[in-house]
């Protein structure tokens, strides 16, 4: 049963981000292993979009180490437990709560030692600027603490790198970037003061590649010009070379679209989807602190709001009507997104 309702779960995703973004690159996805212990480490720049691109394209079921914060809602808290997602606690969240991470690394370790996957942001938390943050050491106690305890564990790490083009807009692309799996032993393990920061170094490093990486010095000067220059942020080695020959090696974006008849088919598509945007632009939108959860919460309200309304509509009106209605909002969300 469980089987089924993730199933049937990561194909609802998978249509709804296939509406969602214009254009989803997956890159290397033959290198995730299908059987086995996998611990994904991805750079985290668009809330729970990061979290569910890996999902519907990795092509394994993962467990997720979630921030906490999301799951006070008590039913909130079920389905996103029930989807394989496991709260992990900040500083943020008080002194108090971060006692129970050892919990959820002890839950981290079993899961690992009996073949599982699992997706970790290892900068922990997430920023929408161009870079590659500083890893923290959460992902290298979770590996310590499984070769600790499972000492015969045969695990992997799998690199991800996640790239939009910008990430807070409505029907915008995004590339998934899987690295090479790198192998891990007992005799890898995090243990002392050199091996860790070595081992976060070198996961740094290859994030760098997998995604586009602006280093913080004159970060906005370098967006400004890599902008200028129409640079492809879904190819995120174009991108580094480019910045690596100090803007003389760089290709144009060749994805141009048609901006005209992208606006008016999404002023149509606002317009017969009116209430489920007004509540969206008035009830939702206004609440939302932090930017980066802008797209999760629209994602959010493009799969539950919109199809609970297109529902009743269904009930309200005439079969063909209503059928004819469903057919209308389809075409222009597809025109609006894809063109």
């Amino acid at each position: 049963m469980k089987q089924l309702w993730l199933h049937s779960v990561r194909a609802y995703i998978r249509l709804g981000l296939f509406f969602y973004f214009k254009k989803i690159k997956v890159v290397n996805a033959e290198h995730v292993p299908k059987k086995g212990t996998v611990l994904f480490l991805a750079n985290h720049q668009n809330a729970l979009l990061d979290a569910l691109l890996i999902a519907t394209n990795s092509g394994r079921f993962s467990y997720f180490l979630t921030r906490a914060s999301v799951f006070q809602n008590v039913i909130i808290s079920r389905i996103l437990k029930s989807l394989m997602m496991l709260p992990v606690y900040r500083l943020r969240d008080g002194w108090n709560n971060l006692s129970k991470n050892n919990a959820i690394f002890k839950r981290s370790s079993k899961l690992l030692s009996e073949a599982n996957a699992i997706v970790i942001f290892p900068e922990g938390s997430h920023n929408l600027k161009r870079t590659v943050r500083p890893l923290s050491k959460g992902f290298t106690r979770i590996i310590s603490e499984t070769f600790e305890r499972y000492p015969k564990t045969h695990m992997q790490l799998l690199p991800v790198g996640l790239n939009f083009v910008h990430a807070e807009t409505f029907g915008d692309s995004a590339s998934v970037y899987f690295g090479n799996p790198m192998p891990i032993t007992l005799e890898d393990t995090p243990d002392n003061n050199e091996s860790v920061p070595h081992l976060k170094e070198m996961v740094h490093s290859v994030l760098c590649k997998l995604t586009t990486h602006i280093p913080l010095e004159n970060y906005d000067a370098t967006l400004n010009t890599l902008n200028n220059l129409n640079v492809d942020f879904l190819d995120p080695k174009a991108v580094n070379d480019c910045m690596a020959t100090n803007f003389k090696n760089c290709e144009p974006s060749r994805s141009k679209g048609l901006p005209v008849l992208k606006v008016f088919f999404k002023c149509c598509l606002i317009l017969t989807l009116l209430v489920p945007y007004l509540i969206w632009k008035l009830a939702i939108q206004p609440k939302i602190k932090e930017v980066e959860f802008t797209s999760t919460f629209r994602f959010a309200v493009s799969i539950t709001l919109v199809p609970m309304y297109l529902l009743v509509l269904f009930f309200l009106m005439s079969f063909k009507l209503a059928l004819v209605y469903l057919l209308g909002v389809l075409v222009l969300a597809l025109l609006a997104v894809k063109l």
